[in-house]
């Protein structure tokens, strides 16, 4: 046999056993999809409480409204109690600091993903302005393989239109998968690396459309790794009450200097 055909023989095989390979990883994480998904199932339900509403009314001045896009985590599913979501968190959190009402709105979707964000937009009332939006979202988008490339898009799309209306946009980046203990290894370990790709992305596309971002997975990331007990929520998924508290607490920041840079961006020549 000639050394060609040598060498084309052995690449064959190489090719073989690579494609073999990759056909029994396929099979092993679906079926560890399979058992992430029983593990988790859907004890919380797929509604969110409503938590929209004016929050520390008793304070001075005109309320700044306050708008969350995304998921089921921005939606705040799994808080038990209203203040505890997380856009009551942002909004009363804001509030005090700012020293002004905040009304909420929320037009977060539990099971949304990135190409949602758009028609979440579209819900909105034609002539609703508000001063700041955070979007959190991700998730999702990592549990059905959407395309990160795709996840940026629409990302981009959504601050853009939120920029044009003179919004200020805050981005909560994708939290690391990696940190739910249901879903078996090694699918585990590759929604970690999935999810940690795309919040690199959201963030650099967050900063390209005039958005800040707000690194999740660094910010609290470690806590949900650490004390997953009293970080997450009955299904081990979604955040508990203490979990969105310690979120909020990660995006307070962003979004008040997002608060300040729109009151003042909005303010009539000659006031003060």
């Amino acid at each position: 046999m000639s050394r060609f055909r040598v060498l084309a023989v052995g690449g064959l095989a190489a090719g073989l056993v690579s494609a073999t390979a990759l056909v029994g990883l396929r099979l092993v994480l679906t079926r560890q999809a399979a058992i992430a998904r029983e593990r988790i199932g859907k004890p919380l339900g797929e509604d969110s409480l409503d938590a929209d509403r004016v929050w520390r009314r008793a304070l001075d001045g005109e309320p700044l409204d306050l708008l969350v896009l995304g998921d089921s985590i921005a939606a705040g599913l799994g808080a038990e109690r209203r203040k505890d979501t997380l856009g009551g968190r942002l909004a009363k959190g804001t509030a005090r600091r700012i020293r002004r009402p905040v009304r909420l709105h929320t037009g977060a979707v539990v099971g949304s993903e990135s190409p949602d964000l758009p028609a979440q937009l579209d819900a909105l009332p034609e002539n609703y302005r508000p001063h700041v939006a955070v979007i959190v979202v991700g998730g999702n988008d990592v549990t059905h393989r959407l395309p990160v490339s795709l996840s940026a898009q629409h990302l981009h799309e959504t601050i853009r239109r939120l920029r044009q209306r003179g919004v200020e946009v805050v981005v909560g980046t994708c939290p690391d998968l990696g940190a739910l203990r249901p879903v078996p290894q090694p699918l585990r370990r590759l929604a970690s690396g999935m999810s940690r790709r795309l919040a690199d992305i959201q963030a650099e596309t967050a900063r390209h459309a005039g958005a800040e971002p707000v690194d999740l997975r660094r910010a609290v990331g470690p806590m949900f790794f650490d004390e997953p007990e009293a970080m997450f929520s009955l299904d081990r998924f979604h955040p508990s009450a203490l979990g969105y508290r310690r979120t909020a607490e990660a995006l307070l920041p962003a979004v008040c200097r997002a608060a300040e840079a729109a009151v003042s961006s909005r303010r009539r020549p000659g006031q003060s």
